[in-house]
């Protein structure tokens, strides 16, 4: 099988730092220089045109690099993603939950970038947006260089259609189906995000599919693409996404416990396809509980 090895990609920043090291040590204080140097020597440390660089190469503001990034003991995912389509511009992948999109963190070849690449021997995949590690579902990639921008427009502009589906509390007593709309931004610790004053920047509209007991399922819709839009609105509404480790407080759980899924899943993509005009639909075959 073809074994991906996926760069990172830095744009440099301005600062006060004379070479890459320094500049490179200071946005990454906790990778010791010792561990920069050997990356460097082992060429792990590129141009935008992929040649090595070398630790006492100018800092630029501007310029792009990529690195390596390497994670000793990755943890091994063990849920399996599918592609739905594959074509010469798109793929569309259903992700499990648990399997992040991108590298990030404690997980580099454990994600479904790198999966996905190794499959199909294609470096130029990019996913065209994102969901979280814990949420399962579509993810549409670019194939293409040359079209990507054409799809990438399509998110930037808001034409593409998403729905969701979630199972949460019953939400006796409000009327179907609602619009929760609000200002959504960094909270505390910094990886969650929270209601907070002001001019509201994220719209969410939501409907029950299925009412069962106390544990409904819910069809939601996120207009806007706020971070963790959804499980901070239905959180706020007082039904927080069964599974949800993050809202409406923190839960201490192990990286490997597979037990308590987010369940949310992101299930249908819709959208016309900007280079033949033609409306394309995909859909999750996923299911929650």
């Amino acid at each position: 099988m073809f074994e991906p090895e996926l760069p990172s990609r830095l744009q440099l920043a301005p600062g006060p730092w004379t070479s890459l090291l320094d500049g490179l040590c200071a946005r990454f204080p906790a990778i010791p220089p010792a561990l920069w140097l050997d990356r460097f020597a082992r060429g792990r440390v590129l141009g935008s045109d992929g040649q090595p660089l070398l630790p006492t190469q100018p800092w630029r503001a501007g310029q792009e690099i990529q690195y390596f990034r390497e994670v000793a003991d990755e943890p091994e995912v063990p849920f399996a993603e599918q592609i739905l389509h594959q074509d010469d511009d798109l793929l569309v992948a259903d992700k499990p939950h648990f399997l992040a999109v991108t590298p990030a963190g404690r997980f580099v070849r454990q994600t479904l970038l790198a999966r996905l690449v190794a499959r199909t021997g294609n470096r130029d995949l990019v996913p065209l947006h994102r969901i979280d590690r814990g949420t399962a579902g579509l993810v549409l990639f670019s194939c293409n260089p040359g079209t990507r921008g054409s799809y990438q427009r399509l998110f930037a502009e808001r034409r593409i259609d998403k729905g969701y589906e979630a199972l949460a509390p019953a939400l006796h007593g409000h009327v179907f189906p609602l619009q929760r709309s609000s200002r959504i931004a960094r909270g505390e610790p910094f990886f969650r995000m929270a209601e907070q004053p002001g001019q509201a920047n994220a719209l969410s509209r939501i409907d029950v599919i299925a009412r069962r007991g106390e544990v409904w399922r819910y069809g939601l819709e996120p207009v806007s693409g706020r971070k963790h839009q959804l499980r901070v609105h239905m959180a706020a509404l007082g039904a927080p996404i069964i599974g949800d480790e993050y809202y409406p407080q923190v839960l201490e759980r192990a990286a490997d416990d597979y037990r308590h899924p987010l369940q949310l899943l992101a299930r249908r993509l819709a959208f016309i396809d900007p280079l033949s005009g033609q409306r394309r639909e995909f859909r999750s075959a996923r299911e929650l509980g």
